[in-house]
């Protein structure tokens, strides 16, 4: 089957030169597979709609001392974007004034900010359940400011979720850079020594895995088993959960797609393999994604895409949680990458 002929624009949140207009009704010109709207509509629903609000979601900036090929924000050192005072104290205002329980704080490296410190010292104060940093792991080795940031996180009692590609050196080195395995490897053992991942801590420390390739990741407990496995066996390392993270193709990712030509196989992977019962289930039903400079989405893939929210809301500093709770969930054809197989969030696995 033909790819159908892609409408190309300008991505003003990347500096990726262009990006796939996923808007168009369909994938392929013989029609053979439907919009994501229309695939919600065969399964009995008008659209996708919100939950309680339970995850706020922070992009502080998309700088970051790595440039990973898989990366869906095309983050890197020469990225500048960075989260305003104002809007990092409005955000725990809204934790304060809500039943939010998770404040979830990525990147980039989420640590770069120079408000870093501050925010989690401040949100580390609220009522919530979960403060979480997404962490790629080698920004603690990166120079001596942060070295000492296994200590900080512990001492907020921060549930660390830190991106490790492989449990071996060349796959992780070929997605992430050169270097990349072994100072996540001492990463790793840092945060262990001061009690994260390890049995009876209350220090959680999770780990990602992202495919190298333009496939579906494996299952979640047998790959989970693996990374156990060998990582305590070969370096002592614990941690307590492992999260499969499906490739959208976004960014980066969907340049590598286009230039491997497997732009078409991909699409087709994701649409065949759509499992109606993660539609309950998505990060967008229950998360509130919110980019460097305020703007809402419904997740960080569609803030990437510059999908906003269907709300009167556009942005934080207008925050009204009854007129976001009542919107309608921005789709388009990169949502059959969540709902994949198993499924696919920040949390790992749907179903």
């Amino acid at each position: 089957m033909a790819i159908k002929s892609l409408k190309i624009r300008r991505n003003p949140l990347s500096s990726t030169d262009y990006q796939i207009d996923f808007l168009s009704k369909g994938i392929f010109e013989d029609g053979s597979f439907p919009s994501f709207e229309e695939k919600i509509k065969q399964n009995n629903l008008d659209y996708l709609s919100p939950k309680n609000l339970e995850i706020l979601q922070l992009n502080l900036g998309y700088m970051c001392n790595q440039v990973c090929s898989h990366c869906h924000v095309d983050a890197g050192p020469d990225r500048k974007e960075m989260m305003s005072r104002e809007i990092l104290e409005k955000s725990i205002e809204i934790l304060q004034q809500t039943s939010i329980n998770t404040l979830d704080l990525t990147g980039g490296a989420p640590e770069m900010h120079p408000e870093f410190r501050w925010l989690v010292e401040n949100a580390s104060k609220e009522k919530i359940h979960d403060l979480i940093v997404r962490s790629n792991l080698t920004i603690i080795m990166a120079n001596k400011r942060f070295y000492d940031l296994p200590d900080f996180f512990a001492s907020n009692n921060v549930h660390v979720i830190s991106s490790l590609p492989f449990y071996k050196k060349e796959k992780t080195d070929r997605q992430r850079g050169e270097g990349v395995f072994s100072k996540s490897i001492d990463a790793l053992k840092m945060l262990n020594k001061v009690g994260y991942g390890k049995e009876g801590s209350s220090l959680k420390l999770d780990l990602v895995y992202n495919p190298s390739g333009a496939f579906l990741p494996a299952s979640q407990e047998i790959l989970e088993n693996d990374y156990k496995e060998v990582l305590f066996s070969e370096f002592g390392i614990e941690f307590n959960n492992l999260f499969t993270i499906t490739n959208l193709p976004i960014s980066r990712f969907l340049e590598y797609l286009i230039a491997s030509e497997n732009y078409e196989h991909y699409m087709s992977t994701l649409v065949n393999s759509f499992n109606p019962s993660t539609l309950s289930n998505l990060m967008c039903t229950n998360t509130l994604s919110v980019s460097w400079d305020g703007n809402l989405f419904d997740c960080d893939f569609n803030q990437m895409l510059d999908l906003g929210v269907e709300s009167k809301v556009k942005n934080i500093k207008d925050f009204d949680l009854k007129l976001l709770q009542n919107r309608k969930i921005s789709v388009s054809q990169h949502c059959y990458g969540c709902t994949a197989g198993s499924g696919s969030s920040c949390q790992g696995t749907i179903t």
